[in-house]
């Protein structure tokens, strides 16, 4: 099996039960190992009492992708530590972006970026988060 297809393999066994940010309106763009892409439109129901997009969903899109980012290798990862740094707003029909990369994997440890980007290009926030493998997988296979 290759690498993407095991990241696919992962995540697909992870969007099947992933009711929050279906929930959201977060789409799945793209995985591959140590990678993801996700993405949802601003709607009012996203919007706080300043009208833009409430940092927690900011937060909850960049922490979705992170979370496919580290599940990619069948092995069943959660959040250890997460801190996002917010750069701009995002305003109603914005179509944010998250693109989730590996920057270190040692032992049960990691550490992922995030960067929230909009359509036109303007950076919405960074998101730095650390992940911890625990037992499981996300799929039967031989390890």
């Amino acid at each position: 099996m290759t690498p993407e297809e095991r990241a696919r393999l992962s995540a697909d066994a992870m969007w099947a039960n992933d009711r929050a940010s279906k929930f959201l309106g977060i789409s799945l763009d793209a995985v591959g190992p140590g990678t993801a892409t996700m993405s949802f439109e601003v709607a009012d129901h996203h919007l706080n009492g300043h009208d833009i997009c409430h940092g927690g969903y900011i937060f909850t899109l960049a922490d979705s992708a992170f979370a496919f980012a580290c599940n990619s290798y069948n092995q069943t990862v959660v959040a250890q530590m997460n801190v996002v740094t917010f750069l701009s707003p995002g305003r109603k029909g914005d179509r944010l972006t998250a693109s989730a990369r590996e920057v270190s994997r040692s032992g049960r440890a990691g550490i992922y970026d995030v960067a929230v980007t909009a359509q036109d290009g303007r950076e919405v926030a960074q998101f730095r988060g650390h992940s911890r493998q625990i037992a499981g997988q996300h799929f039967e296979e031989e390890t």
